[in-house]
């Protein structure tokens, strides 16, 4: 993806396209895309070992379960322009009742992690992000 010289509207990009749960990159910053995407129902249990993972919710509402090493579960909610660092090896599951959210992440980071827990559902997008 070549450096855009011109600035990106995220409501626009936002509005390009209805996928949930299907990443697309706007702009590239060193080694990190910053990837905007539709949330709606629930991701998949899935942790990245080796980078943290970096969520603004722009719209709606946004909830991300956590599970510590014991199995134990804490739910984080976050809504229009709060934002929240998982930090790497945390497994967590993203679900949402709708919104929109932009995350930071090293390019090429699989949006169902190192390793998923079960089937993904067919609103799941395992990808490294598209190219808007």
């Amino acid at each position: 993806m070549a450096m855009n010289t011109e600035p990106i509207n995220l409501t626009k990009a936002l509005a390009s396209f209805d996928e949930v749960y299907s990443p697309r990159i706007v702009a590239r910053m060193n080694d990190y895309d910053v990837r905007i995407a539709h949330t709606e129902g629930e991701h998949v249990w899935h942790v990245h070992q080796d980078t943290d993972e970096f969520f603004l919710v722009l719209d709606g509402r946004f909830d991300i379960a956590l599970r510590d090493a014991g199995g134990r579960e804490t739910t984080v909610t976050l809504n229009q322009g709060d934002v929240y660092v998982v930090p790497k090896g945390t497994e967590h599951k993203p679900s949402s009742p709708g919104g929109s959210i932009l995350m930071f992440e090293p390019s090429g980071t699989l949006t169902t992690g190192d390793h998923h827990e079960g089937e993904l559902p067919d609103h799941v997008d395992s990808t490294t992000g598209h190219e808007m």
